[in-house]
């Protein structure tokens, strides 16, 4: 576990300070700075991380925002921005030096437009109140994480999240057409809008997946599309993961791309069975959710190809849903994975890299070898169809060395993946667990040009920094810096 320094006594002395500026541009209890009160903002979802920030300020408005990210920059205070706090990879871990800008506040729906087909909203608005605020008109908003219930759109933003129909509509990325954005030295800008395509660089991509590290959103437009005529959903058991990842690639080989295509193996099935009762079979050692949506005589056609490419692949099970009810039962299972996988063990580290699909057999043959070293249980839940992977690591931190050995077993998964020909990353982000990690995947120069990227936006390296980059150089520096390995002379800022 990662230990994070107090702040020292000079930035301690600064607090008393920091909070009486704050208040004025942030009234009545808006500022946050007691222990008890900030114990709620010392940790997101990666629990094994946990630092008490300096202060917690809570804005209401994009101009509170733009105030805040002014004064932070005038006087170099640390700024780390906030959602729900669902981030699995310590992107909101706060800093003992720095203040969490929390975005809770800003949970409005601003605009809907059917004619355009999109949705603005404000940050802190749910993935899933999106879908909820536009189903009776017969659309919903594509990406859904498993956290759909809990996470918000401008967290989504932040991490590109995806979800278990990314496969056939998209990660995030591709489904956002616009944002307001506040800039650290208080500028408020907007990249795209309403339209499905803006002139210039593509500024909205580069802050799509930005980790907080570039600028705060205060705004979000994204697109919604219409529900599918029908939409079936498949359970397919095998008898072991190798079956079932050759059928995955198969059935993409086919040309056939289902709404979306979720794997589970034997542990899995066992806990999502026990705790939603979704009728998976408990004889199978893996598990495919594949859902084809469209017309009603596509979909029919689809899943007898579906059938045929399952039973050339050793399939021992194959139900397919016959009303929405059950289709909705299926996808349960599969979205409550995570935490029915905590009924099983006392923790569990929820993974996330990504391989070329072809690689899935073999991967995760290699993964039950590492268990095996690593004497640590493994339930993998993933997204089959593009190859992200969730491994979920049982282990119990009531005894000394399990987080230590969860951890260690969770870098080699990843370093696994990227030696596959895939990425550390899916959707989860690098924040802080995958941080040392980067040089597995980049090169010393391929960091040092994303680090100019964000001295572009952030030139004292104010927001949100520690995460992502496992050694940050002063932006001053960084642009005097010869991009050959090894020329590297400066002192890194501190990580936290």
């Amino acid at each position: 576990m990662l230990m994070m320094p107090q702040p020292d006594a000079e930035t301690i002395a600064r607090r008393a300070e920091i909070a009486a500026d704050l208040r004025a541009i942030v009234p009545g209890e808006g500022v946050i700075e007691t222990p008890v009160e900030m114990r709620a903002y010392e940790t997101d979802a990666l629990t094994a991380y946990r630092q008490m920030p300096l202060l917690v300020v809570l804005p209401q408005t994009t101009g509170q925002v733009s105030r805040i990210l002014r004064y932070a920059h005038e006087k170099s205070i640390k700024v780390v921005p906030r959602g729900a706090g669902t981030s699995l990879s310590g992107g909101a871990l706060p800093l003992a030096d720095g203040i969490i800008l929390g975005l809770g506040k800003f949970n409005r729906i601003l605009d809907i437009d059917y004619e355009n087909r999109c949705v603005t909203a404000q940050p802190g608005v749910t993935n899933l109140a999106i879908t909820q605020a536009v189903q009776h008109r017969g659309f919903y908003y594509a990406p859904d994480p498993s956290s759909q219930i809990a996470c918000t759109i401008g967290g989504n933003i932040a991490e590109n999240s995806g979800g278990v129909h990314c496969l056939k509509y998209g990660l995030t990325t591709n489904n956002v057409l616009g944002i307001e954005m506040v800039l650290i030295t208080g500028e408020v800008i907007r990249l795209g809008g309403k339209h499905l395509d803006s002139e210039g660089y593509d500024l909205l991509g580069v802050m799509t997946g930005s980790e907080g590290l570039l600028g705060v959103v205060t705004e979000v437009t994204v697109r919604i599309l219409a529900k599918p005529e029908t939409a079936r959903a498949v359970l397919v058991g095998f008898p072991t993961n190798e079956d079932a990842g050759r059928c995955v690639a198969e059935i993409i080989s086919a040309g056939i791309i289902p709404g979306g295509m979720e794997m589970m193996d034997r542990p899995a099935i066992h806990a999502a069975e026990d705790f939603v009762h979704a009728g998976y079979p408990l004889d199978a050692e893996a598990l495919l959710i594949v859902e084809l949506d469209g017309p009603r005589a596509e979909v029919d056609h689809l899943i007898a190809r579906v059938s045929e490419i399952a039973a050339r692949n050793r399939s021992q099970s194959l139900r397919i849903s016959n009303s929405e009810d059950e289709r909705l039962v299926f996808w349960a299972g599969r979205k409550a994975a995570f935490p029915a996988v905590g009924r099983i063990s006392p923790d569990y580290i929820c993974m996330d890299g990504t391989i070329p699909r072809k690689k899935l057999p073999e991967v995760l043959r290699d993964m039950a070898e590492l268990s095996r070293k690593y004497g640590l249980r493994v339930a993998n839940v993933f997204h089959a169809g593009d190859g992200n992977l969730h491994p979920l690591i049982l282990f119990d931190a009531n005894n000394a060395d399990e987080l230590d050995r969860a951890e260690k077993f969770g870098a080699d998964i990843l370093r696994l993946c990227v030696k596959a020909g895939g990425v550390l990353t899916g959707e989860h982000g690098v924040g802080i667990e995958k941080r040392d990690l980067m040089p597995e995947m980049f090169s010393e120069i391929d960091l040092n040009q994303q680090q100019r990227l964000k001295c572009a936006f952030d030139s004292q390296g104010l927001l949100n920094p520690g995460k992502v980059f496992p050694v940050l150089h002063r932006c001053a520096e960084l642009g005097r810096l010869h991009v050959h390995k090894g020329q590297l002379p400066f002192p890194e800022i501190p990580r936290f």
